[in-house]
């Protein structure tokens, strides 16, 4: 299967660099935004016309939750417009379409795992734009999988784990919230179920699938735990969202119920621990490589 990536550079683009390399089942192309700009139909449309592609992975996403606030025409081309071109040239060229979606789509206000057919309802820029996104890719795709996750963390790129050990290490004293609910997913997990899923989905299993880890936590206790694995000394003081005011409106509450996604496909999903001990120990190795 030729599959095509977008949006290379980011977390989940590099775990798809990371696992063509030793995944000979399938044959992977790579384009960042500069190679390959998803908001450009014309160019997506002469791409898909020299070249034969299976599936499309569409990792390509504005993700700047509070710069999206202000900076709007560009998420919305990002998140919205792409998609579209996205859903309309997979039809047009009979290709599969996995597109990522978020737990951002919800407002937080649910107090048991949000399902796949509860009612969306953003209250960011960033949750807006992503549920368009949606909305496109359901009207114009034929085969096609959204899978909206949460709290996404990776060995490559920016994101909370990195930034908690960073700041642990240099000031050995943190205030992290404690009042919003979620669940962290390691990108690994998530880039290995899409292959796995990929060659299955036909159109009558096409939809919307919640992917996340297993298990559910703070902020407070996600900072606390990736401490202690990594024996990094740090005061963690709890405080609530309203300590911490943001531009972008967060949800308090976003779990996700994966039943469907187990079910439809047959599939385990492992507990957001035992993935972060995963992830802390594939890091070591990486930079244990770096150093020698």
């Amino acid at each position: 299967m030729n599959i095509l990536i977008t949006g290379s550079d980011g977390q989940l683009g590099q775990e798809f660099k990371f696992l063509a390399g030793i995944n000979t089942q399938h044959y992977f192309i790579f384009k960042n935004k500069e190679e390959l700009d998803i908001t450009s139909f014309l160019k997506l449309d002469e791409f898909f016309n020299r070249n034969k592609i299976d599936a499309i992975i569409n990792c390509a996403a504005y993700t700047f939750v509070d710069k999206a606030e202000v900076d709007k025409d560009t998420a919305y081309y990002v998140n919205v417009i792409g998609p579209q071109n996205l859903a309309v040239l997979s039809k047009k060229y009979n290709i599969k379409l996995i597109h990522f979606s978020t737990d951002y789509v919800f407002n937080g206000e649910n107090h048991i795992p949000y399902k796949e057919d509860d009612i969306p309802d953003p209250k960011s820029v960033y949750g807006k734009t992503k549920l368009q996104g949606e909305n496109e890719i359901i009207k114009n795709s034929e085969i096609y999988a959204i899978i909206r996750t949460s709290w996404l963390y990776s060995i490559y790129g920016n994101n909370f784990v990195k930034t908690i050990t960073k700041l642990a290490v240099e000031r050995g004293d943190l205030k992290i919230i404690f009042d919003q609910i979620g669940t962290p997913t390691y990108a690994s997990d998530l880039v290995n179920t899409v292959l796995y899923i990929l060659p299955i989905l036909n159109k009558e299993n096409s939809g919307i699938y919640n992917y996340s880890n297993e298990g559910a936590t703070s902020w407070y206790d996600f900072a606390k735990i990736i401490c202690k694995l990594q024996n990094i000394q740090c005061r963690i003081s709890p405080i609530e969202t309203k300590d911490y005011p943001t531009l972008a409106q967060r949800p308090n509450y976003s779990v996700l119920n994966k039943k469907k996604i187990k079910t439809e496909f047959n599939m385990e999903i492992p507990q957001w621990q035992e993935s972060l001990e995963k992830y802390m120990k594939e890091n070591k190795k990486i930079n244990y490589l770096k150093s020698i």
